[in-house]
């Protein structure tokens, strides 16, 4: 996807680099084709007569209506195969892109709804997990994230549910509808699982305003934000953010699918890592938007003429912007230079 627009060399460039992904829902790594086996394996039926019938689906008009067809496909998930397999096949995709390290949002509250007891989707998820890093060497952490279209107090019970888990989660989110759903909603959620030891991030400026990134730094206190598209309009926000270098795990594919943006020429991500904030590259929703980790590098890089050395420090600041320890991140940096070419990150 925009190959054709990018030098063969930063095309080779991206697709030996090692990187870290730090924005994707498991359940939104979902494909036709895994949606169609859990079902068939759990007897769901399903409104639509083929894996074409869905792919031809996966074409929004925004988050909402995105949000509609993922629960309906999440729904096919019932089993600890079903979350093992998800998990595997996300993990073992990634790892074919180079990722070193995934932070994978878990949304439970959807299969919580269906009557899935929280262990069969944690033992089978961790499992992989675990299964993952032994076969291909790369390092999976678990993000759980609250729906904000349901009440605080749903999350605060999540948090409850997920404490026997809680040495191997590292940090707890916010995502699903933003509009009418803004952050401080979910101010005392955030307080508990800070107390709890957790990382913090929040979905914040992507179908919601500035005014939602702004309200989740102030009230939310996070880690990173994920997406933050809309604080292009506003400049003293984007200072902040610059200033502070709060994270923000971007998504370009994404955000052009749902329209955030009306094409990659127009996405701030450029504009933003030229200015000097620490963002990142990331995949989402793969197999609804079109493309995983390489392939939004790929398009960003090709819309936005990326240079070699800007790709490489977007790989850098996948690393530096993760919740890895400090040794991990030292091991991590070090790979980046390894596939880049050298210490500079440039074979030439």
């Amino acid at each position: 996807m925009n190959d054709v627009l990018i030098r063969p060399e930063v095309a080779s460039l991206i697709d030996r680099l090692s990187k870290a992904e730090l924005h994707v829902h498991l359940e939104g790594t979902l494909t036709p084709a895994t949606v169609f086996v859990c079902a068939r394996r759990n007897g769901v039926m399903l409104p639509w007569a083929s894996e074409d019938d869905l792919a031809a689906a996966y074409r929004f008009e925004g988050l909402p209506d995105f949000l509609q067809v993922l629960f309906q496909v999440a729904g096919t998930l019932r089993g600890g195969q079903d979350f093992y397999d998800l998990a595997l096949d996300y993990l073992r995709r990634a790892a074919a892109d180079n990722v070193v390290r995934a932070e994978i949002f878990f949304g439970t509250q959807t299969f919580l709804d269906a009557g899935v007891p929280m262990s069969i989707m944690m033992d089978g998820v961790l499992a992989a997990i675990a299964d993952a890093r032994q076969e291909w060497g790369i390092d999976g952490a678990l993000i759980c994230t609250a729906q904000r279209h349901r009440d605080e107090a749903s999350g605060l019970e999540l948090l409850g549910l997920l404490e026997p888990w809680r040495d191997q989660i590292i940090g707890i989110g916010l995502g699903s509808a933003e509009r009418g759903n803004p952050p401080s909603k979910f101010a005392r959620y955030f307080a508990n699982a800070r107390g709890r030891g957790y990382r913090i991030t929040v979905h914040a400026g992507e179908d919601g305003p500035a005014d939602y990134v702004r309200e989740a730094l102030d009230v939310c206190r996070p880690d990173r934000i994920d997406h933050g598209v809309m604080i292009m309009s506003d400049p003293e926000l984007v200072e902040r953010i610059r200033d502070e270098q709060v994270p923000l795990t971007m998504c370009p594919l994404s955000n052009r699918a749902l329209q955030v943006v009306p094409d990659l020429a127009a996405h701030p991500l450029a504009g933003f890592l030229r200015r000097g904030l620490l963002v990142t590259v990331n995949s989402d929703d793969p197999p609804f938007f079109g493309g995983y980790v390489n392939d939004n590098y790929r398009a960003i890089a090709a819309a936005s003429v990326l240079s070699e050395a800007e790709i490489v420090q977007l790989a850098r600041n996948s690393v530096t912007a993760s919740f890895a320890s400090d040794s991990e991140k030292v091991r991590y940096l070090a790979a980046i230079d390894k596939s880049a070419g050298g210490p500079d990150g440039l074979s030439g």
